[in-house]
């Protein structure tokens, strides 16, 4: 294999858990209802409807629990504020760790992400991803159809770094969209498998090729690399 060149990273239950995006939208949401509406207790009912399985639907049920029809204006108000707010999110701590020992190895470090463009560049920021990773893609910057599994963000990175489709790996979570890209172009794939992560428990396809619970081995990698062994994982 060719020595590593390009380290890339998904954003959600990569570098953090989407969960503590949802609980901090979700309390921008209540503060906006106790203000604009004069109505309380939109946090605690709809973070119960996440923690049971909800997706998708949450206005439309929390709402009418509240006194309030869930009529499309009020909605797509509410979406709004969600995916403008300013999230109360932080790198974990093997997140950390690993940014900052794949610019210390002297590896290019990129992000790719998909999600709506507010919310996504506002997840950037309150990460504070820019002080380590050049370029950051935001697939819904592309335009429609561009999107993850669609290589042309990945074909973006390469460009930009200069490094060959086989010198780079993506880190990413979700088995159903994140690696069919990367990994048909013929970069190397590993599936960040968090506990607590959305799409933890489903299968990996044959488009990934490592799990990894955490980004640990990539700390690892970089620390072996310093040392003149080479790394022993990805990056042989």
């Amino acid at each position: 294999m060719s020595p590593l060149c390009a380290v890339v990273f998904d954003v959600d239950d990569t570098l953090y858990l989407e969960r503590d995006y949802v609980r901090s939208g979700f309390r921008a949401v209540d503060d906006y209802l106790r203000e604009r509406h004069g109505v309380a207790g939109f946090f605690e009912r709809a973070w119960a409807a996440f923690e049971q399985g909800v997706r998708g639907r949450t206005f439309d049920e929390v709402l009418p629990q509240l006194g309030l029809s869930p009529g499309r204006e009020l909605i797509a108000e509410l979406v709004e504020v969600y995916r403008r707010h300013r999230p109360q999110i932080d790198l974990l701590p093997d997140a950390r760790a690993a940014l900052e020992a794949a610019r210390r190895a002297g590896w290019a470090v990129a992000v790719v992400s998909d999600g709506p463009l507010a919310s996504q560049s506002a997840k950037v920021a309150a990460l504070g991803l820019s002080r380590w990773a050049e370029p950051i893609v935001l697939t819904a910057a592309l335009g429609d159809g561009f999107g993850k599994p669609h290589p042309r963000a990945f074909r973006l990175v390469e460009e930009h770094t200069g490094c060959r489709a086989e010198q780079c790996v993506y880190l990413a979570d979700n088995p159903r969209k994140d690696f069919a890209g990367p990994k048909g172009l013929g970069w190397r794939t590993v599936r960040v498998r968090r506990r607590g992560g959305l799409h933890a428990e489903e299968p990996s396809g044959q488009d990934v090729d490592e799990v990894w619970e955490d980004l640990l081995p990539l700390v690892a990698g970089a620390s072996e690399l310093a040392e003149g062994a080479g790394g022993r994982t990805v990056w042989r």
